[in-house]
């Protein structure tokens, strides 16, 4: 492979092969030895985020201490570039020693050969873990323990069977108008409780023009389909080049009507949300996307300036959020959430139970926390920032929305409904207007 000098992209130089491109160190090995040595070209100052220089200044304090600490050689403006942080990703245990204690759960995890999900974070997220003990809620996200590998008997490797529902490599049709396209199997971090860790991490599913030339051949083909969510892996670990590809043909198809990009860049790789990126992102309206954020604590000054370099082109926001057991299990945690995403002008959207995915069974929640989460957020904070807390069907039935009962009784002549102070009021029901008695002698205008 090389780097390309006028795109900095990786490419493939193997003869014969198509010259596609592969998201930054998807492949590249990661020593400590060469970290200030690893990008030796200039970096393009549009493709650099403009997340430090108005950031507060004890968190620019703290990122700039912790790359000092870790990675003296780099540079602010290497620190900043988003192709940096991902060719640098921390992929193996050695790394992860030199940044954390490893706890006993830690250590017996890579005392075994790695599952089929793999080790990655990028050196911004780890600089949010340094320092936090092994049962923070951040750390128990990214970094795995002994308890993946244990499989429930009710845990499936393709929990939500995507596999059954995919007429071409890397595209699901399960609903009626819109479809998923995974444009490539590689995220910037991997969640441990990750829905595709079948997949993700593989290379199997490569943003490669002639696969997706089929999966969007398909899409043309059939009327259907309006809306297109394009996820993975993460589509913003593409360049800015490849992603419009993708964006311009889809755009092409006369009902395609939306288009959303589902990521989690925002939390975990702000500095790839450049100006260049969203001039881009600009032409290809109504566009959408769907961030993941799981806690508050992800929602600080880099991520906050992302999402508003997003908002300000006119992208509209959602974040979709898994419920997971010690990490955002609670209603203050929550509700602190979904107020720090208001903030950034995010709406939260979805609150997902944890899906059936082998080894995940000790992030799961059981469904009645979820529905009391919900609960305690309803008329406690806004209405726009409670959201819609659902089940993806095991087996491809789709997403389900679970609500508390606010519905005491249902009787002819009207319901009894309780609120959020749990107050009880009758509510009633519309009467036959062959039974109605009106005192009015004509009609009211």
């Amino acid at each position: 492979m090389f780097h390309s000098s006028d795109t900095g992209m990786i490419v493939n130089a193997q003869p014969g092969s198509e010259k596609d491109e592969e998201p930054p160190g998807s492949r590249a090995e990661v020593t400590f030895d060469d970290f200030h040595e690893r990008l030796s070209s200039p970096i393009p100052s549009d493709h650099v985020s403009p997340l430090i220089s108005n950031t507060s200044k004890s968190f620019k304090q703290k990122t700039t201490h912790f790359r000092k600490t870790f990675f003296p050689g780099v540079t602010e403006k290497e620190w900043n570039d988003w192709r940096w942080q991902a060719q640098n990703c921390i992929t193996r245990p050695e790394h992860l020693k030199r940044f954390l204690s490893m706890s006993v759960e830690e250590e017996a995890y890579f005392a075994r050969s790695m599952s089929e999900l793999p080790l990655k974070i990028t050196p911004y997220y780890m600089s949010l873990l340094v320092g936090l003990e092994s049962n923070h809620p951040l750390r128990k996200t990214v970094v795995p323990t002994i308890h993946e590998w244990f499989k429930a008997p009710c845990e499936e490797n393709d929990p939500l069977n995507e596999e059954s529902q995919s007429p071409v490599h890397g595209l699901v049709h399960r609903y009626p108008d819109r479809v998923l396209l995974l444009v490539l199997d590689f995220c910037a971090t991997y969640c441990r409780y990750c829905t595709r860790s079948r997949v993700v991490g593989k290379g199997t599913i490569h943003p490669q023009k002639s696969r997706l030339e089929k999966a969007i051949d398909y899409i043309r083909n059939t009327p259907t389909v309006r809306d297109v969510l394009l996820s993975g892996g993460d589509p913003l670990l593409l360049s800015d080049e490849r992603l419009e590809w993708i964006l311009k043909q889809l755009r092409q198809i006369p009902h395609v009507e939306i288009i959303r990009i589902g990521t989690k860049v925002p939390s975990v790789l702000p500095q790839r949300i450049t100006p260049k990126l969203v001039r881009m992102l600009k032409k290809y309206h109504p566009l959408w996307m769907s961030l993941h954020f799981i806690h508050p604590a992800e929602c600080n000054d880099a991520s906050q300036k992302a999402c508003k370099l997003l908002a300000e082109a006119g992208i509209p926001l959602g974040s979709q959020t898994v419920l997971l057991k010690g990490v955002n299990d609670s209603v203050e945690t929550m509700k602190a959430l979904v107020q720090s995403l208001m903030k950034m002008r995010v709406r939260p959207y979805y609150l997902y139970q944890c899906d059936l995915v082998s080894g995940t069974s000790h992030f799961r929640t059981t469904v009645q926390k979820g529905i009391d989460i919900i609960r305690g957020l309803r008329g406690h904070t806004s209405g726009y920032a409670v959201p819609n807390y659902v089940i993806d069907a095991p087996g491809g039935g789709g997403k389900i929305p679970v609500t508390p009962n606010y519905i005491l009784e249902h009787a002819t002549d009207g319901l009894t409904l309780s609120n959020y102070a749990d107050q009880h009021f009758h509510y009633p029901e519309p009467l036959d207007r062959s039974d109605a008695r009106c005192p009015m002698e004509a009609p009211y205008v």
